[in-house]
């Protein structure tokens, strides 16, 4: 690691944990909105538009500090890109979310269950590596497994996608199924692309 002779500002740290885990919160209501019956799901779509809204605050503080500090942790650029990056996971999963009440989806495929599941363990390993952007050790294994867990993502997509095709006779329902499993991959590789990311910025700052 490179020897620094100039005070860094640590609160970064602390601002882009905190980003992380909003997107464990998105990802934990999406899961519950799956278990939600149609009438009632309004409810947790509203707090999943909560918690975006509480996240793009979060990653608008970490831009304002960005802009008043003078030497930050590590490149300016990477620090504004691996917010944006958090930022993009909530919005895709909020997203996904507000599509299944807007189109009054009444069952989902139960391969839906499996991609938030895959969301979900994507959100809880980048919450439990941030931390480790301080000392940049122990990440090897973060973006390692998010990648596996991409791909693992990406075949339950072709599947799904494969069965809609052959299941859903309705054209309507079809593509507003396929919008919402289509944005749910998004969000998979909204986590893939945080931990490439922080793969670069280890290997830059290393």
């Amino acid at each position: 690691m490179r020897l620094r002779l100039t005070p860094r500002d640590t609160t970064f740290f602390d601002l882009l944990a905190a980003l992380a885990q909003h997107n464990v919160t998105g990802a934990n209501l999406l899961a519950e909105l799956l278990g939600t019956p149609r009438v009632d799901r309004e409810d947790v779509a509203k707090r999943m538009a909560e918690a975006e809204h509480v996240a793009d605050d979060a990653t608008h503080s970490i831009m304002r500090r960005l802009n008043q500090t003078f030497v930050t942790p590590f490149d300016r650029d990477d620090i504004y890109a691996l917010a944006s990056a958090l930022d993009d996971c909530m919005d895709e999963m909020e997203e996904a979310a507000d599509l299944i009440v807007l189109y009054r989806i009444d069952e989902l495929p139960l391969r839906v269950s499996e991609q938030v599941q895959v969301l979900q363990r994507c959100a809880e390993l980048t919450a439990e590596a941030m931390p480790h952007l301080r000392s940049l050790d122990k990440l090897e294994d973060y973006w390692v497994e998010i990648n596996r867990l991409e791909n693992q993502g990406d075949k339950v997509h072709r599947k799904l996608i494969a069965q809609l095709f052959d299941e859903v006779t309705d054209p309507v329902e079809l593509m507003k199924l396929k919008e919402i499993v289509d944005v749910l991959e998004d969000a998979a590789d909204a986590f893939e692309h945080v931990a490439n990311i922080v793969e670069t910025i280890a290997l830059k700052e290393s």
